[in-house]
C-alpha cells in the first residue's frame, strides 16, 4: 500500500460537485493498494500515520504527532499511485489492486485511522470522481510505501 501524505491547514473533496468530506488542520492522504495489500500494511501504516511527528511544536520544530494535536485526516483512494511509465507514455496501472481487492483493504484503513485517533476520518469515495482541494501546510509531503517501509 503508497500513501502520499500531505500536512494541510485545509482540505476537501467534492463529488458530483457537492462537498463529502472536508477537514481543517490534519493531513490529507491519498492511498494506491496492491493487490498483495492486507491488514498487516493498514494496521502499519494507520500507525503510522497517527504518530508522524510532521506538526510543529512550540519552536516550531516538527515534532508533533496528529495525535498530539488533535489534527483530522481526509483520506482519498488513488490507484493512479501505483503507476508504471517504464515503458512509452502512457502509464500502466496493473499493479493497482482490483475494486474486489483493494474496496475492502481501503475500508480496513479506514478502519485503523479511525481506531488509531479514536474518531471519525473523512473520506472521498472509492472509484468516484472526485475534485480534491487542500491547502498544503509547509509544504509538507511523505511519500510512505508499506512494501518498502523507509
Amino acid at each position: 500500500m503508497r500513501l502520499v501524505i500531505q500536512r494541510v491547514s485545509q482540505a476537501r473533496v467534492e463529488i458530483d460537485g457537492k462537498v463529502h468530506g472536508s477537514i481543517g488542520s490534519g493531513l490529507m492522504i491519498l492511498a494506491g493498494i496492491e493487490e498483495s495489500d492486507g491488514k498487516e500494511d493498514t494496521e502499519w501504516l494507520a500507525k503510522k500515520c497517527a504518530n508522524l511527528r510532521i506538526f510543529d511544536d512550540e519552536n516550531g520544530v516538527m515534532n508533533r504527532s496528529l495525535l498530539e494535536t488533535g489534527g483530522d485526516i481526509l483520506l482519498v483512494s488513488q490507484f493512479t499511485l501505483h503507476a508504471m511509465t517504464a515503458k512509452g507514455n502512457r502509464p500502466s496501472y496493473i499493479r493497482a489492486a482490483k475494486p474486489q481487492t483493494a474496496i475492502p483493504v481501503y475500508n480496513e484503513f479506514i478502519a485503523a485511522l479511525e481506531r488509531w485517533l479514536n474518531k471519525k476520518i473523512a473520506t472521498g469515495i472509492f472509484g468516484a470522481d472526485m475534485k480534491v482541494t487542500l491547502t498544503n501546510d509547509g509544504p509538507v509531503t511523505i511519500i510512505i510505501d508499506s512494501k518498502i517501509r523507509e
